[in-house]
């Protein structure tokens, strides 16, 4: 089930904290609960993604963007993650998550978020690719910053970041089409 009652205590908590800019860093901590655990005793991979979330909507709220996404009746969408996992997250265990925007394209804004143990250590670091989204499709990143009421343009792109939008252009859409013999694919 999704952390609603988490999701609402971050927010809650960080309602009054200081507006967020451009590529500030938003920190968080949080802990791993008996139900975010895989059979290995550790952060599910899948949950590890959620958990994410705990981080990126109150950076989201911080930054503005949650009251104009109301007032326009907008939605926000991941549209694409890449994630490293280093180290395991085990049972009750604390974690400091960073959260941050680092630069947008003509379509897509990019975040990279990372979770830390107590003694430093860097758990996982996700880089995703989101969205704010209306009825007729995705919403231009400027014309969401302009929305905000800012004015600036997107930091340079990262080369590491580069590199995983020029990969991800190559993936062929719809996946394993290969895969299947012509005989069970389904009709068009």
């Amino acid at each position: 089930m999704y952390p609603f009652i988490r999701l609402a205590k971050e927010s809650w908590k960080f309602r009054n904290a200081g507006p967020l800019g451009v590529g500030e860093t938003h920190v968080s901590h949080h802990v791993c609960w008996p139900w975010d655990l895989d059979l290995w005793a550790e952060l599910n991979n899948g949950r590890t993604l959620t958990i994410y979330d705990l981080g990126r909507i109150p950076m989201a709220q911080r930054a503005g963007l949650i009251g104009v996404m109301r007032e326009k009746g907008w939605g926000l969408t991941i549209a694409g993650s890449s994630v490293r996992y280093r180290r395991r997250v085990r049972m009750m265990q604390r974690i400091e998550m960073r959260s941050r925007v680092v630069c947008w394209d003509n379509r897509f804004v990019y975040l990279e978020q990372s979770m830390w143990t107590r003694n430093g250590d860097c758990a996982s670091h996700a880089l995703f690719r989101s969205a704010v989204t209306r009825e007729t499709g995705i919403v231009p990143p400027e014309d969401v910053i302009a929305a905000m009421g800012l004015a600036i343009p997107s930091p340079e792109i990262p080369q590491w970041i580069r590199a995983w939008i020029d990969a991800e252009a190559t993936r062929p859409w719809p996946p394993m089409q290969d895969a299947l013999p012509e005989t069970t694919r389904l009709p068009a």
